[in-house]
């Protein structure tokens, strides 16, 4: 299997050569040259896997330059009791007749960025250690990405962690769960900003490739395609524990913002696996509903960028869009830098209509549904919900059509999302053992304005 990039240089890449890259030179993302076809026999012969083991059969569809028994070894290392509480890894919770939530915050940061996090750091690892280099990594993050890199990152041999974050912008749980640890390796740069002046900044970085090599810049955001092709696994994992047989279709609704996600789901449909549709969920920063209700792609600036008690979707730039875009055009390189180059785009109406073909439908959710939803929920199900989830089932609720199963991606868990619950539910969330009080930890980090080259400064004087 080769990579190649989404903006059209056709230079062909192996795995392990991209994990440590982020970004292609030409600014695009890296996909694979193909996607694997999963049959019918095979499907049936996962479908009684352990995660771990699921894991490794999908992976191992990407990955070739990796021992076989040294990828098996990482992936039921990473997807353990041990890591993520239970043999299930992602359990389904039922809800209601045709809705049931996929749980995929049992990780150790209570977000589903630890799917994903928690591998791309053994693999990371285990590179870097072949190769007998180190890597300083670049991120931006929303709200749990930061946290969930950070703590699959700490301690790794090789590498630094230098994570930007908007200002203000994240719940005080989120932010504590960063700030407050104290790893040498680890630096939290709080940008005056919104999350998509940080994205902006790793993706400047990365495009300069000079001071990329210079100083081995990799990424752990989502447009590393190691991180989506991890989340592709739990699509599979789910789909099996809601169905009996092969032959049945289920949705997935996912709430989104960077696309991350939701592009899993997307790659997962496209190697076989019987999805009928793929709900995206916004909150009020709704560019992606916007596109797919009308074709046209507007992000928005900072100032119109809302700020909303879903945080970790206030993004009004999808990086990882960039993908199905090109997979709906066809793959044409050409094509796709000239659009994600300008900007703001409108589809032609032959382009638009392909959408339906991919499964992909849209909705949208505000403050009051979320309060309405996790409200409800509790209410009748005895289950709580955090805020993004919320967005999630609000709009796998309104779009959920008559017979078909609908799968709710579950972001987080409710503490992490306090102050909503409590105007929601007028009580505290749960809170795991070990997470009381993180609010009150000591906290390390560092402010920089919204600038490029603060950034570079500041990781110039800071790596070996």
């Amino acid at each position: 299997m080769k990579y190649v990039s989404t903006r059209g240089d056709t230079t062909e890449r192996a795995f392990c050569d991209i994990l440590l890259e982020g970004l292609a030179p030409d600014g695009g993302l890296y996909m694979p040259q193909r996607y694997p076809r999963v049959d019918a026999a095979t499907l049936a012969r996962w479908r009684g896997l352990a995660y771990a083991d699921l894991a490794f059969e999908i992976l191992s569809l990407y990955i070739d330059d990796i021992a076989v028994t040294d990828l098996c070894a990482i992936c039921r290392r990473v997807y353990s009791r041990h890591v993520f509480g239970s043999d299930a890894i992602t359990p389904l919770k039922s809800l209601e007749p045709g809705v049931a939530l996929v749980a995929l915050s049992n990780g150790p940061t209570l977000a589903f960025k630890d799917m994903a996090m928690q591998l791309l750091g053994a693999l990371f690892e285990y590179e870097l250690g072949r190769r007998g280099q180190t890597l300083n990594i670049l991120g931006a993050t929303s709200g749990d990405t930061g946290s969930a890199a950070e703590h699959a990152m700490r301690g790794k041999r090789g590498i630094r962690v230098f994570m930007l974050s908007p200002q203000g912008r994240m719940s005080p749980f989120q932010q504590a769960q960063m700030f407050s640890l104290q790893d040498a390796n680890i630096h939290n740069l709080v940008v005056e900003g919104v999350f998509d002046d940080c994205q902006d900044i790793v993706k400047a970085v990365g495009n300069d490739l000079a001071f990329k090599r210079a100083h081995r810049i990799g990424t752990v955001n989502s447009i590393n395609w190691a991180r989506l092709v991890a989340q592709v696994v739990y699509y599979f994992a789910a789909y099996f524990q809601a169905t009996k047989a092969n032959g049945e279709k289920v949705s997935f609704a996912v709430p989104s913002g960077n696309f991350g996600n939701i592009c899993a789901g997307h790659v997962a449909r496209m190697m076989g696996l019987p999805i009928e549709r793929l709900v995206c969920a916004t909150n009020e920063n709704d560019v992606l509903d916007e596109f797919f209700r009308s074709g046209s792609y507007r992000p928005r600036a900072a100032a119109e960028t809302h700020e909303t008690s879903s945080p970790s979707m206030d993004i009004s730039k999808a990086s990882n869009f960039e993908r199905f875009v090109y997979d709906l055009l066809g793959r044409d390189g050409a094509r796709v830098k000239a659009l994600f180059e300008h900007g703001a785009f409108t589809l032609s109406p032959d382009e638009f209509a392909r959408i339906a073909g991919f499964g992909f439908v849209s909705g949208r959710s505000a403050h009051a549904d979320r309060v309405a939803t996790i409200r409800d929920t509790w209410a009748r199900q005895q289950v709580m919900v955090d805020t993004h989830t919320a967005d999630g089932l609000k709009v796998a609720r309104e779009l959920r059509r008559p017979g078909e199963t609908m799968l709710v991606l579950e972001t987080a868990l409710p503490a992490k999302f306090a102050a909503t619950i409590r105007e929601a539910l007028g009580r505290e969330p749960e809170r795991p053992p070990g997470f009381e009080g993180i609010e009150n930890l000591p906290k390390r980090f560092t402010r920089l304005p919204a600038d490029v080259q603060a950034v570079k400064r500041y990781i110039e004087t800071h790596v070996e």
